[in-house]
Order: structure tokens, then sequence, then C-alpha cells
């Protein structure tokens, strides 16, 4: 009988504590060895079993028995001129995902993915060029950041931490992933481990609005909606998810997200096409359209792509439509483009990875 090992990685502590129990390793009411393996785990940033010198050797082998500590391969890191890491990881199936470290004078920011691919297929994002592979496990997920903090050399999990914020950002839409994206969370907050508090989390969806709600009793981390214009036309055109979820419901779920134990401002975020989405009264309608919700907008300079249909805004456009949102009392900060000479910029995220199908993969076996 094959005795399989399980990646440490991405387990809760109950998760943790059970497959110990199971192995007679601990008692029921033995917890301190769990405390002990997550301080290593997501402090201290531990790559083996064996760098946790604070348990015996003797417990340590035990662990190696029913343990993996093991990261994904990093495939190829691109450094661009501004600064911002771009790191393409290759998962044990061999699928491929990116992940992005975006470095600021006050914060550094990693974009974190949720799925290889994506089945939204937003007319303007890269990644919606690519049809959905596969959901990441917790796992995938957690590891895309412990890789980050490797190669930055941001270990421990202490106060000076190159990376403070996490954004859900990245390939594919979270809340179609909600299990194991809510899994991450938790770890990233824990503040026994990696310690950042879940202000410094945002989560970005397209507008699943079950989930949205679901989310929002659930978990307390910044919510951003990816808007992108403001009457179901031209939303069923650039999101197609518009269709199922249409503006009505979505705003709706946004004027009923719990704020009981989140009080902060949900982010809209809207992406700045020439001629599409960029007039003055594009803007009004934006305004009328959000009334009353406590929020900003994240204006989003359009980032091309081989053979992307749009344009961006002109700067001057641009400035003109913040400043019309200004004055309508909403924050609007233009978001710096950064990363995009290596194609790590917003909406630029894509991987080679395709969905084989089951009728090959059987073949395979």
């Amino acid at each position: 009988m094959t005795n399989l090992k399980t990646n440490i990685i991405g387990l809760s502590r109950d998760q943790i504590k059970s497959i110990l129990i199971d192995a007679d390793l601990i008692k029921l009411n033995e917890s301190f060895r769990v405390k002990q393996i997550w301080h290593w785990l997501y402090f201290q940033g531990a790559t083996s079993i064996d760098e946790m010198t604070s348990i015996s050797i003797d417990l340590r082998e035990d662990l190696k028995k029913v343990f993996l500590l093991k990261r994904p391969e990093l495939n190829k890191e691109q450094c661009s001129i501004d600064g911002t890491r771009k790191w393409l990881i290759k998962l044990d199936d061999g699928n491929l995902v990116e992940t992005v470290y975006i470095p600021e004078d006050n914060r550094g920011t990693l974009c974190v993915s949720s799925q290889v691919g994506c089945t939204l297929n937003c007319k303007f994002c890269h990644t919606g060029t690519q049809k959905l592979v596969k959901n990441l496990s917790t796992e995938e997920i957690v590891s895309q950041l412990m890789i980050a903090r490797d190669q930055l050399k941001d270990w421990p999990a202490n106060e000076n931490r190159k990376i403070s914020n996490i954004v859900f950002m990245g390939m594919g839409e979270p809340l179609y992933n909600y299990d194991a994206v809510k899994q991450a969370v938790e770890i990233f907050s824990d503040q026994e481990g990696i310690k950042l508090s879940t202000k410094r989390i945002t989560l970005s969806t397209s507008g699943i609005v079950p989930q949205i709600l679901e989310w929002g009793k659930e978990v307390d981390t910044v919510l951003a909606i990816s808007l992108h214009a403001t009457n179901d036309k031209l939303r069923n055109e650039i999101v197609p998810i518009n269709k199922k979820y249409p503006l009505k419901e979505l705003i709706q779920a946004c004027r009923d997200y719990p704020r009981s134990r989140n009080s902060r401002r949900i982010t809209f975020e809207y992406v700045m096409l020439k001629g599409v989405n960029d007039s003055l009264d594009d803007a009004q309608a934006l305004v009328d359209l959000i009334d009353g919700i406590p929020a900003k907008i994240n204006l989003i300079p359009f980032n091309p792509w081989p053979d992307s249909p749009y344009e961006c805004s002109s700067n001057n456009q641009i400035k003109k439509f913040g400043d019309f949102i200004n004055d309508a009392g909403y924050s609007s900060p233009v978001r710096k483009t950064r990363g995009q000479d290596i194609m790590a910029a917003c909406g630029q995220l894509k991987s080679d990875s395709v969905k084989i199908r089951k009728s090959i993969s059987r073949l395979q076996v």
C-alpha cells in the first residue's frame, strides 16, 4: 500500500492537527506542536521540516513520514525597469501560473492568482483570452506568497517585510474558487504566522453577486468590484458575466454588503478605454450609479497586449474623467502602470497552460 504524504503548505491548523492525531504523533488536547509547526512554516518560512529546529529530531523524522514541505517550481522570473517582478510558477501538475510583486515607497503589493486561466472572458483582459484550466488549491495560492518571499528574502514575517499587501487581482475570478481563496486569506491573516491584516488584503471580483454577499458575511477583507461600464449594454460586451448578474443586481449587492465588521469603502475599478467608456457622460453615469455607496473609484489606464481590441484613453481624458469624479465627492486615483515592459501590468497576465481533454488525459494514465 502506498503511503501518500500531504503537502503541509495550505493546510489549516485543524487539518494539520487532525493528520498528526491520526498518525498518533500528538494527543487530542495537544495543540502546542501545531503552533510550533505553524511558526516555522509561516513566520520563519522554512523550506524543509529539518529546519524546524525547536522540534525534536525524532518528531521531525516522524513528521517527514506524513508531510511534505514543498514549494512549486519557479519556472521564470522577469524584472521590470520600474522594479516590478513577475514570477512564472510551474505547479506540480505542469500548469503555469503568474504572480507579480509591485514595490512602492510605502508598501509592497503581491498580486496573486486564484485560477489558471479564467472563465469570464472580459474583452480588455489578456487572461480572458486563455480558457479556464483549473481552480488553484489553497496550497497553490499560498505557495505564490511563499515563493515571492523566498525570492525577496522577506523572511521572517516581521514588521519590516517587503510584502505588506496582497491583492487577488491576478489570473482568474477568486469568487469562483471561493473555499480555497477563503482558506488562503485565513492563512495570510493568521497573527502567529504571516500576520497580514485583512485591511491589507483585497479581493477583486467581476461581480459574482451571491458570493459577494457571502464573502462579506464570512471574510473581512477589502472588496474591489471590476465595474468598467455604467450600463448593461456595454458591460454585457466587455464584462460578459454581466449577462448573468446585471448591474442592478451587482450594485444592490454592493449596497447590501455587510459593514458590521468591514467599514471600509468598496473600491470600484474602472479601466479607461478610448472612445468606449471615457466620456464625461460616462463619468456622470458612474457617479449616479454608485450614489450613496461608500466607495472610491480606481481609474486604470488600459494596458495593451498582443492583438488587444482597445486603446487606452489619453492622459488628458483620464484627468478630465478623474476630476469630474473627484468633484462629485469620490476619490478617484489613477492607478500607476507598473511592469508593462514584462507584461505584468493590470490585465496583461496569461500563461501557456491549456486544459487537457479528459479523453486524452485518460489515455496517458
